[in-house]
């Protein structure tokens, strides 16, 4: 496709960019890639730290109980399992706000508005009186967190060309997924510890078997809080609006007629819902079948392995293809879920724990890569199927068509992520129904591999077979 200009043309205060061209490989080279490159690095530690504070609960909630308040079990559950919901759900609504508000806009309001749930953390945290509607509020509050991930990956979707969209948006995901394992290898750091002093209030007291200290519990909060403020003022004085990425909600919602938007939403549900879920509930899982072990002591090991190896997962699909990467990729899952049940402990045996926790490695190692694999398969699609759509109509059509295509990429990659997020409340809740009902995790898991074998099918079926209707 011939350019007709090779700068990215910037209009007012705001930093928009008028002409934004990535596919025209002479604008890529002199201006786009370097512009794209400054937005990725600015959005990766805004999407980092809204992963942290989206799972400050996995962490905090554990430790409730030991300095006073006094929640009843039911009650620590919906604190744990409040934020998955409310941020998944918000993800639904955070998919279309790019097109609408603009990138550089919405980065920096929805990373400032993590103050609120951060901060109220803080204050909270620090009475054991706090009613428990209060708590569920700041829960509730931070699924801001996870909601942004939703913008965050539409946003960065439209900086970068097709052939380097799956390593952009590998590095974003995945170093952006570090806010999990950062958040629980962080915090029980900082609330041991007046890393505030005087300004950070008064410690509560800290009571667990024969162990009493002070602690701090209201760092879990405050801690992120002059991060956030860096973060955001870097999106809104770093970062960049595209023109011709905005779309108003009743253009994006053409995605709901497109038949790839939702197997694309059960693709990564397998993914991504599978990285969250299994984070979230791995500490519990670990402490229930191997109860000598203490859970949270490896609680961050696997969302680390997770998030690390997304961006190989992005890379994996630009250098083979998304669908071949995704179709083995599920494979291995399904066959590592088989090897979890077999070192679980039985009527036959104890188990064997490093066997089970090496399993569950090459699991978490498996959702990154498939998460990075998935994400670079969308934007293909969608490309695919609107040229398909113009093909013969000349250049003015197919100009139109690729921005048509990435604005629909855009918002299924938003969406897709939302129906995912889900994974953070129904994985854990599956092991603990599972339990209630046979005494075991075996069906949540045996559950989990019919799962994974429906997504090779679809896989295989849509995307990866020879003259599959979209190879991608």
């Amino acid at each position: 496709m011939a350019s007709t200009s090779t700068t990215a043309k910037q209009t007012g205060p705001g930093r928009v960019i008028d002409d934004w061209s990535p596919e025209d490989k002479t604008f890529w080279q002199e201006t786009g890639k370097r512009v794209a490159n400054r937005n990725l690095w600015i959005s990766i530690p805004c999407l980092l730290l809204a992963f942290a504070v989206w799972m400050v609960w996995s962490v905090v909630v554990v430790n409730l109980p030991r300095v006073g308040f006094e929640y009843t079990t039911n009650q620590l559950f919906w604190l744990a399992s409040l934020p998955g919901l409310s941020g998944a759900t918000l993800r639904i609504f955070y998919s279309f706000m790019v097109p609408i508000f603009g990138g550089r806009r919405w980065t920096a309001i929805s990373t400032a508005s993590l103050l609120l749930p951060a901060l109220g953390i803080g204050f909270a945290t620090q009475n054991p009186d706090t009613p428990f509607w209060v708590m569920a509020l700041l829960a509730v509050l931070c699924g801001f967190g996870g909601g942004n991930f939703a913008s965050s990956m539409a946003n960065i979707s439209f900086f970068f060309p097709k052939a380097e969209k799956g390593t952009a948006l590998g590095l974003n995901a995945g170093l952006g997924n570090l806010g999990v394992s950062i958040v629980q290898f962080v915090v029980p750091l900082v609330i041991v510890a007046g890393v505030f002093g005087a300004f950070g209030g008064e410690p509560l007291t800290y009571e667990h078997g024969d162990v009493t200290r002070p602690m701090w519990l209201q760092n879990a909060g405050f801690i992120w809080v002059p991060f956030l403020v860096l973060a955001a003022l870097a999106a809104w004085f770093g970062m960049n609006d595209l023109a011709n990425a905005r779309a108003s909600f009743r253009e994006q919602a053409i995605i709901f007629k497109r038949k790839h938007n939702w197997i694309m939403c059960w693709l990564y549900l397998g993914t991504f819902g599978s990285f969250i879920g299994y984070s979230a509930g791995f500490p519990m899982l670990i402490n229930s079948q191997f109860p000598a072990v203490d859970g949270t002591q490896f609680a961050f090991l696997g969302p680390l392995v997770g998030a690390l190896i997304r961006p190989v997962g992005g890379w994996m699909s630009d250098k083979w293809g998304g669908a071949k990467v995704t179709f083995w990729n599920f494979v291995v899952m399904a066959l590592a879920v088989v090897g979890v049940m077999w070192f679980l402990p039985s009527a036959a045996g104890p188990g064997n724990f490093w066997g089970f926790f090496a399993m569950f490695m090459v699991l978490f190692l498996t959702t990154g890569i498939g998460n990075g694999s998935t994400f670079r398969m969308i934007p293909v699609i969608f490309m695919t199927e609107r040229l398909r759509d113009v093909e013969g109509k000349g250049e003015a059509a197919e100009k139109q068509a690729v921005i048509d295509a990435n604005k629909e990429a855009a918002a299924v990659l938003g969406f897709t992520s939302a129906i995912g997020a889900y994974g953070a409340f129904f994985i854990p809740r599956s092991y603990g129904t599972s339990i209630s009902l046979t005494g075991g995790v075996e069906g949540a898991l045996w559950v989990f591999i019919a799962f994974y074998v429906s997504c090779i099918a679809i896989t295989w079926w849509y995307y990866s077979r020879r003259n599959a209707p979209v190879p991608c």
